[in-house]
């Protein structure tokens, strides 16, 4: 097929394609939008708490809304991928994310900001679902391992939409900078969908049959009980990750300020470290797993985010636990766009929506369960649970080695 060897090309080339001649480039474009767009939201929650006048826990109720309407969405896009495939249903998703960040603005009470978010959420999650289902049709037809690629392109996007959101913070109220935000947002979904819908990217074929001597190069459609098993287990890996994720995003800067008396805008770069070696580890997370293999990648990883977050938590010094927050974006980088390709190659946009959910899960766990032992102890013994769950990761890669070579 030419799409195949257009797609093999632009990966031995780099994908140094044009935007519009080349899917691959479309769908990293679609990557970096999510991240955009949703981190260009998040800097927004503080003005938007003080607009709606809602309290601490009001507004955690209303941001609840969001986490539920991207958990609730999941497996029903994957049913959705399966039906129209999966690059309709991420060019629809993707131009109705941009749609509705919009509607936070709008809302004037907590009640009406959980609604709205709920909208929000809705269009996010089933966004992920289906850039990774797509994205798993770019791994299979190219035959490496470019998912971490994609996902640096999402943490890509969110460091910039974070930054232009704190320079617009102290010039734009909410409504502004979200019209920004979405007309960017529609404007890249036009741009980037022309060359998807063009050239398309292959849906995966059925398996040959056994015996016929030719190599499997698809998912599997249907889970049975052991395939179920697997992708819920890779979720489990995805789920340890994102924990780690949430913990560091509320509580890193919290940490570093109270425990260690920094100053707050040194606090502040504590989670700018930890997202900016995120993103190097998932820019060079290809050459790894061509080096190291896939249950090898994991495993390290694993480890390495355990002992980065044991010096982040314990460290006696700043310095110490930004370097230890830093190792351990180092250790993370990989192992959620890992866990998601695989359960894609497993059991296709189904298998990444279960993974997804699972993920999305620990996203959800992470904060307050990281609050609740801090009330407990004390916040740095609650933070090493990160590196409990990441070595948790890596055993549970390692567990897998027999049944997931490679």
């Amino acid at each position: 097929m030419p799409i195949l060897n257009k797609l093999a090309a632009s990966s031995r080339a780099g994908g140094s394609t044009p935007l519009r001649s080349n899917p691959r480039t479309a769908l990293t474009a679609f990557f970096a939008l999510d991240g955009f767009v949703f981190a260009g939201w998040v800097v927004r929650i503080p003005a938007i708490k003080e607009q709606t006048g809602a309290s601490a826990t009001s507004l955690g109720l209303a941001l609840l809304c969001l986490s539920a309407g991207a958990v609730v969405t999941m497996t029903l896009t994957g049913r959705l991928c399966r039906r129209f495939g999966s690059l309709r249903v991420t060019i629809a998703c993707a131009a109705l994310m941009s749609l509705s960040v919009l509607l936070p603005p709008l809302a004037r009470s907590a009640t009406t900001l959980g609604i709205v978010l709920l909208l929000f959420g809705a269009a996010y999650g089933s966004l992920s679902v289906a850039l990774n289902s797509a994205a798993v049709n770019v791994v299979l037809a190219v035959r490496r391992p470019l998912m971490p690629a994609f996902h640096a392109a999402y943490s890509l996007g969110g460091m910039v939409g974070a930054g232009l959101g704190a320079l617009l913070a102290g010039s734009l109220s909410p409504t502004p900078h979200l019209i920004l935000l979405a007309t960017i947002g529609l404007s890249v979904t036009v741009v980037a969908a022309r060359p998807l819908l063009r050239h398309g990217i292959p849906d995966p074929t059925p398996d040959p049959a056994p015996g016929t001597g030719a190599a499997p190069r698809t998912v599997h459609r249907r889970m049975d009980r052991r395939t179920r098993r697997l992708v819920l287990v890779l979720g489990l890996i995805a789920l340890c990750t994102a924990y780690g994720e949430g913990a560091l995003a509320d509580w890193g800067a919290l940490h570093l300020e109270d425990d260690l008396g920094a100053h707050p805008g040194v606090a502040a770069a504590g989670y700018s470290c930890f997202a900016l070696t995120m993103t190097i580890g998932r820019f060079s997370g290809t050459a790894l797993l061509e080096r190291l293999g896939r249950t090898r990648t994991l495993v390290a990883g694993g480890l390495t985010a355990s002992v980065g977050m044991l010096a982040g938590a314990l460290a006696p010094t700043v310095w110490g636990t930004l370097l230890g927050f830093a190792v351990t974006g180092l250790g993370l980088a990989n192992l959620f766009p890992v866990a998601i390709e695989r359960a894609g190659a497993l059991a296709g946009p189904n298998g990444i929506a279960v993974a997804s959910t699972l993920g999305y899960g620990g996203l959800l766990l992470g904060p307050p369960a990281i609050g609740f032992m801090a009330d407990w102890f004390t916040l740095p013994s609650a933070l090493t649970s990160v590196a409990v769950l990441s070595a948790a990761a890596a055993l549970i890669a390692y567990g897998m080695r027999s049944s997931d070579r490679g």
